[in-house]
């Protein structure tokens, strides 16, 4: 029974970590949560979109992803809720109220809420569902399907590990900068403005025909 192949592996690593590397919602939570929380506590919280992912990739496994990347009214509902949690959280970022809080609070958001942060941003994101329909089962061998998939999976969300700790570790960076009040309101502004961008675009996607 064969696996994934070496020459599939030296594939599949370099393309599937620039998709884990591309700037979107949830690596900008990272970015803001290093920034703010720290690069361990940013790392931790992206426990969320992993159990989101890991969730996209088993429905993907079992054909339900084809199923809903197929159905417009699947993908619409999906695009407008996702849409709608990322204009909201950029809204609450400009407002002070979210990932990222003047650098003087004391007070720190419970990893449980950053985390459900990150899940809700992962799983409100329809191209995620279609990158994984596309994507994945293009390294899958038929005669080994499930253990290719668990294979491809676990690399997947291991580069996203990977993704989360460079992002973090630029966000911890810019603390620095953000100890200076005029720098710290334009990074907050950029990181609502960003965020409602993301969601503004969401609204635009299409579903491939």
């Amino acid at each position: 029974m064969e696996t994934m192949s070496g020459s599939a592996l030296l594939l599949f690593v370099p393309a599937c970590f620039a998709l884990n590397m591309a700037f979107g919602p949830n690596n900008l939570l990272s970015l803001t949560y290093g920034l703010r929380e720290g690069v361990r506590t940013a790392v931790m919280a992206s426990s969320g979109r992993l159990v989101a992912f890991a969730l996209m990739i088993a429905l993907t496994a079992l054909g339900v992803g084809a199923v809903l990347a197929a159905s417009e009214t699947a993908f619409s509902f999906l695009k407008w809720l996702g849409a709608a949690y990322l204009i909201w959280l950029g809204v609450r970022i400009l407002k002070g109220g979210a990932a990222i809080d003047a650098p003087a609070a004391t007070v720190r958001r419970p990893l449980k809420a950053l985390a459900l942060q990150e899940f809700w941003t992962a799983i409100g994101n329809p191209k995620a569902i279609l990158i994984f329909t596309a994507f994945l089962p293009q390294f899958i061998e038929p005669g080994a399907y499930w253990l290719s998939f668990a294979i491809v999976g676990a690399i997947f969300l291991a580069l996203e590990v990977v993704a989360v700790f460079v992002y973090s570790v630029l966000g911890h960076r810019l603390n620095r900068l953000s100890r200076n009040g005029r720098v710290f309101g334009w990074l907050n502004r950029l990181s609502g403005v960003t965020m409602i961008g993301f969601g503004i675009a969401l609204l635009f996607t299409r579903k491939a025909s």
